[in-house]
């Protein structure tokens, strides 16, 4: 059993990330298996050493450091380029040159008539459709360094895997009996791919990493549950093998809200500080000392 936690070196491990990083290192240890560090660096412009210092930092302090060297991500663009190019050459990906905000006023007017349809996280699908410019027309454009994102031809995408997809989720914990659960990457329209400051989007990225280091559990937070779909699509464009999924629960604050670096949720390092111990993190958590990987469902 490998499986690994993945933060972005862009901000201070808090206690969610403490909740996602402890489960994926229990269920290793509990299936006799090895737990992994990825440093998910590929947006360079946020991305700062002292963070990634710190986040070792942190796992050392919470007594799961990791059993291989991190893998970065910023060392393996060539990955990603490559499997985008796939994507390009089969038709199935294409650039898009339209702007955030433009892409925000089609919505809006398209909402006049009727309610634009939303994705899975409540943003608004891509308005524009791929026939709007011709495949040699987005070449011009792209020869002339008009700026551009590369997004998955969805329709043509899921028309090429044929028929049903799904993947297998673990039920209970992340040991427990896995269960099918149908894919539906429709539901997220013509997804980005690539842009220029990023080389890969998560999902392009994350399938990728995951099978390059023959990851066979990926246990990550519930926020991410229907964007599997999306990463079992690519895993079936791509010829790549699908792991066994487990979603956990999310924390909270007092607010009802997830844990975030962006509302300011108080770092692993601070409650260090304040002289936390593991074992209190543990219990702050609902996880028991032992490391053992049956947990309450219920808390969010």
């Amino acid at each position: 059993m490998l499986c690994r936690f993945a933060p972005s070196p862009n901000g201070h491990l808090h206690l969610g990330h403490a909740f996602s990083a402890l489960v994926n290192a229990d269920a290793a240890r509990a299936a006799g298996g090895r737990f992994l560090l990825r440093i998910e660096d590929i947006d360079i412009a946020r991305s700062r050493p002292e963070f990634e210092a710190g986040i070792l930092e942190d796992l050392r302090w919470l007594e799961i450091l990791p059993d291989e060297t991190p893998r970065r991500q910023s060392r393996h663009v060539r990955l990603y380029a490559a499997a985008l190019a796939r994507l390009e050459a089969a038709g199935l990906a294409y650039p898009a040159f339209e702007s955030r905000a433009e892409i925000a006023r089609a919505v809006i007017a398209r909402d006049i008539a009727a309610p634009w349809p939303r994705d899975p996280d409540g943003m608004p699908l891509y308005p524009f459709p791929r026939t709007a410019l011709s495949d040699k027309e987005r070449a011009r454009r792209r020869s002339e360094g008009a700026p551009f994102v590369l997004r998955l031809d969805m329709d043509r995408a899921v028309a090429e895997v044929g028929g049903d997809l799904s993947w297998q989720e673990a039920q209970g914990d992340p040991l427990g009996p896995p269960a099918s659960v149908m894919a539906t990457p429709a539901a997220w329209g013509d997804v980005v791919l690539a842009r220029r400051d990023a080389p890969a989007s998560y999902h392009l990225a994350v399938v990728m990493d995951d099978a390059e280091q023959a990851i066979s559990h990926v246990i990550r937070g519930a926020d991410l549950f229907h964007a599997t779909a999306v990463h079992r699509l690519l895993q079936a464009l791509l010829g790549l093998s699908p792991p066994i999924y487990h979603h956990h629960r999310l924390i909270r604050g007092a607010d009802g809200r997830k844990l975030s670096k962006s509302a300011g949720a108080p770092s692993l390092s601070a409650l260090r500080a304040e002289g936390l111990l593991p074992g209190d993190i543990r219990r702050c958590l609902d996880l028991p000392a032992g490391g053992s990987t049956s947990y309450p469902a219920s808390r969010t």
